[in-house]
């Protein structure tokens, strides 16, 4: 086993990990009042299903589907990251409503709750199934991104 296919290995293996520790916090600290509080969640239940499917058949499409999926966790987190910014801002606002923004945005980031940065576990385990997927070697070397010169189109 060459040196990439073990750190595939690890790449995975933390992915897997962070997904199901990601979720069982999420389900502890029920996160699931609003509808848009269910979006990590349902995230996280695709991306462990895609992540199933990849150990069984380890095909171009699981790959391509972990990608896929991986890119939603980047928007996800990202999105996440301005919605608990903006739930603490709010809170912020209505103790005292004569705060300058920078101060209302400091006291927002020093905030537990919810904890602007949280969301960022997102982008991160987003990117560790980026990084795993990364010219996998199932991919047909075609695909992951041939220019061709003569019709100017990446095939």
């Amino acid at each position: 086993m060459n040196t990439l296919s073990v750190i595939r290995r690890w790449l995975l293996a933390a992915l897997g990990l962070g997904l199901v520790g990601s979720g069982v916090e999420l389900v502890l600290l029920e996160h699931y009042e609003t509808v848009v509080q269910f979006v990590p969640l349902v995230s996280i239940a695709l991306a462990l299903g895609v992540l199933i499917w990849h150990r069984i058949k380890g095909d171009a499409l699981s790959i391509r589907a972990l990608q896929a999926t991986m890119v939603l966790f980047l928007l996800a987190g990202i999105a996440g990251t301005g919605f608990h910014l903006r739930g603490a801002a709010e809170f912020q606002i209505e103790i005292d409503p004569s705060q300058s923004r920078w101060e209302i945005f400091k006291k927002a980031m020093r905030s537990k709750a919810p904890p602007v940065l949280a969301p960022g576990l997102m982008v991160q385990l987003g990117l560790v199934g980026l990084a795993y997927a990364y010219r996998h070697p199932t991919l047909d070397q075609s695909e992951i991104g041939s220019f061709s010169k003569s019709d100017g189109v990446i095939k």
